[in-house]
């Protein structure tokens, strides 16, 4: 029987002493992680009664707990299914209630949620991660007693693995099926893409309940036999020095995280050569942030995808990050690509359509969403809802989201586009352009954009600023000042929030 716990237990044949995971000064070596699966997997068996097929729920921050989970599902057949701790007790009902999980494993920190929604979910074990309560059955006391053998029978590399809601930019969120094999193919386009070896040492501090933070680098990296330092949250302090003092040669990073960083009064004499590359994903990311990584030498390559795809689909490697700074590079090593109309046609070089996408790590469906699935996957193809041309060189470029499309009196107007200008404002924060209706033009663009502290800046002067910049009809007719925008938990700017919030 092979499963992705494998990648951990050959790997600890190979160099059992090897440290797989760095983790709050503790080192754990490849054949202990590879102890800590089977121990986890036993546990699940026999004691919570998991099968294949069940799905496990874990709520919990970045700890090594949450990698036996992981991978002790791969073992069992069961289906691993991160929650996001930032979501409320009713978001988690949603999900919980959608996926029909079979346990809850959950930080102390989070458990409030659980308490609180008890009793919508009845056939859900509520297993606790880190503490002991009377209510809660514990995740130590059991690992303790485990006895048993830690395998299910018929477990294939085809059948569902992970069940990952989407970051919900659009609404309520869906989840993604993936399978074993996605996982494995999608580990292979990592390695291409971040030229990762054994060698490799990994930084880990986005929130891993996202297939960004998980599987980007650092599941990748136990199949390539690196070694892993993880945090338990993104902090930028913290994650500076990490760079700084214990020099790893991977990072991934996403465009807020970046923000965090550059505005250290530390930043600007950081060491951080050591880092052979930062890869940088989740959103558009501003010019600004991609130059100011490749000043110092450090390659920023963009890498392209979703949750649906796992997400690496579309990246660059290090060299072309810095010969195409702003492209989302090539279909991955075992991807394909194609710009297609509304009819799905193929579009010409240079013509703008959405971005379709083919491969073995491509998901297998939403869960109990025929309809979803039925109208994202086409004869293969995932339609992703982003829009993107290519150029000369087949290098992809993404001008928007499909559905934060703004037609303006006839006119396609990408916000992305807008919105890069705006990044380049030297006394602007952030800022997003979305449409809002308009009797004469059908629709027009606004700019929500927030300013740095103590600068006042009038409605006038802001949009003087787009001429001979921009074409007219791009520019936005109007702007509001925020002191903040809503996100979700990977930074990204959750547009369909902003609407609301123009709505008065």
């Amino acid at each position: 029987m092979m499963d992705l716990s494998f990648w951990v237990s050959k790997n600890a044949d190979f160099m059992p002493g090897k440290t797989a995971i760095r983790f709050e000064g503790q080192d754990i070596t490849y054949s202990e992680f590879d102890r800590q699966i089977h121990l986890y997997a036993r546990t699940l068996k026999h004691s919570f009664d998991v099968a294949p097929g069940d799905r496990v729920a874990f709520l919990g921050v970045n700890t090594p707990s949450l990698l036996c989970t992981f991978f002790a599902c791969a073992r069992l057949g069961a289906i691993f299914s991160p929650l996001n701790w930032r979501l409320t007790a009713p978001e988690h009902r949603y999900m919980l209630q959608d996926s029909g999980a079979k346990i809850l494993i959950s930080d102390e920190e989070f458990r409030a949620n659980a308490d609180a929604i008890r009793s919508d979910i009845p056939d859900c074990t509520l297993v606790a991660n880190d503490f002991e309560d009377a209510d809660w059955r514990s995740l130590a006391a059991e690992l303790a007693v485990s006895e048993g053998d830690d395998t299910n029978p018929n477990v294939t590399m085809d059948i569902p693995f992970m069940l990952v809601y989407t970051s919900g930019t659009t609404g309520r969120p869906k989840g993604a099926v993936l399978s074993q094999n996605n996982m494995q193919i999608h580990a292979y386009n990592s390695v291409h893409y971040s030229q990762m070896s054994m060698q490799d040492h990994i930084l880990t501090v986005l929130p891993m309940f996202h297939v960004g933070g998980l599987n980007i680098q650092t599941t990748p990296a136990f199949y390539a036999g690196a070694t892993v330092t993880m945090h338990r949250r993104f902090e930028p302090p913290a994650t500076l020095k990490a760079i700084v003092e214990e020099r790893p040669d991977l990072a991934v990073l996403v465009p807020a995280a970046l923000q965090a960083i550059f505005s250290l009064p530390e930043w600007p004499e950081a060491d951080i050569s050591s880092l052979r590359s930062v890869a940088i994903g989740s959103s558009m990311v501003p010019l600004p942030h991609i130059e100011a990584l490749q000043s110092r030498g450090v390659p920023a390559p963009q890498v392209y995808g979703s949750t649906e795809t796992g997400p690496i689909v579309i990246y660059q490697n290090p060299e072309s990050a810095f010969a195409k700074p702003g492209s989302a590079g090539k279909a991955g090593l075992h991807s394909e690509m194609r710009i297609v109309d509304d009819q799905g046609n193929d579009l010409p070089q240079g013509q703008s359509g959405e971005i379709a996408v083919r491969g073995g790590n491509i998901f297998i469906e939403y869960w109990n969403n025929k309809e979803a699935t039925r109208d994202s996957i086409k004869d293969g193809w995932f339609l992703t809802g982003d829009v993107g041309y290519l150029d000369e060189d087949g290098d992809l470029w993404v001008n928007d989201r499909k559905k934060d499309l703004i037609i303006s009196g006839g006119e396609n107007i990408y916000p992305a586009e807008i919105e890069a200008f705006i990044h380049e404002m030297a006394d602007v924060v952030d800022g997003v352009v979305v449409g809002k209706p308009d009797d004469k033009w059908g629709e027009i663009p606004l700019a929500v954009v927030i300013l740095k502290e103590g600068v006042t800046l009038p409605e006038v002067e802001f949009i003087k600023r787009f001429q001979d910049n921009l074409a007219r009809y791009k520019h936005p007719k109007e702007v509001l000042f925020v002191d903040d925008l809503p996100r979700n938990a990977m930074g990204k700017v959750q547009k369909f929030e902003v609407r609301k919030m123009i709505e008065g």
